[in-house]
């Protein structure tokens, strides 16, 4: 069911830039706040990231329920609809997309092949650590698949390239502020890891209409990040080791 009431379709647009303000007022007014370096806030990413889904998911539910439609709907998805074969092809072209995006940006801004941020993988408390790899991984696909494959099927302009082009851009430039650094490389090296894979899945969603298969390969790499860190905060010294 794609969304096709005039007040529906004027509203989207707006919350696409959303989970950029909210990244870059948290790490603001907590760098604030605290007197903490962006770098020491960068290692609890990913504690700011579960409650920006949660905020995130709000914000979609409240815009649902005042429209009358469900998630799913949202995001057309129909049970039944994916063949088994398609999935794993999509789910396997998903996660060798975001790898090889993170490794050409690695490439790109920094001159390294492979590139490992360890950024993103910096130790936590273990029960913090455990908590990421139960929320993180489902919070960040629901919110994110639900918001920008959402809009790529119910813009306000009538254009699909302008509408898929614009939720593949809003898709990456979110990752630019997950963790927020004020350098400039870093900002255009995550900007670059994910736009590859974000243009990839919003073109292909644009077409088919089905965001399951993407939505599995999206949790299956956010699985393998939390599980990164699981492994930093029990073996800090495992990837230096490699």
């Amino acid at each position: 069911m794609i969304i096709t009431d005039n007040c529906n379709k004027k509203t989207l647009p707006f919350l696409l830039p959303i989970r950029c303000i909210i990244f870059l007022a948290v790490f603001f007014l907590t760098a604030v706040i605290s007197k903490l370096q962006y770098t020491d806030i960068s290692k609890w990413w990913t504690s700011i990231a579960i409650g920006c889904n949660a905020v995130t998911l709000a914000i979609l539910y409240i815009f649902c329920r005042r429209r009358g439609l469900t998630y799913k709907k949202l995001i057309n998805y129909e049970k039944g609809k994916t063949k088994i074969s398609t999935a794993v092809l999509i789910v396997v072209v998903t996660v060798v997309a975001g790898m090889c995006g993170l490794y050409l940006s690695g490439l790109i801004c920094y001159g390294a092949f492979p590139y490992l941020d360890k950024t993103m993988v910096e130790p936590i408390p273990l029960w913090l650590a455990i908590i990421v790899l139960l929320l993180l991984p489902l919070s960040t696909t629901l919110a994110e698949d639900g918001l920008y494959l959402g809009y790529a099927i119910n813009s306000a302009t009538s254009n699909q390239r302008v509408n898929v082009s614009l939720a593949a851009f809003f898709y990456a430039l979110q990752h630019s502020f997950i963790p927020f650094l004020p350098d400039g490389i870093f900002i255009l090296y995550r900007f670059l890891s994910f736009l590859p894979l974000t243009v990839m899945i919003c073109f292909w969603y644009g077409k088919n209409r089905n965001p399951l298969p993407f939505m599995i390969g999206h949790f299956i790499l956010n699985i393998a990040t939390a599980v990164q860190i699981l492994i930093m905060t029990v073996y800090p010294d495992f990837f230096n080791s490699l």
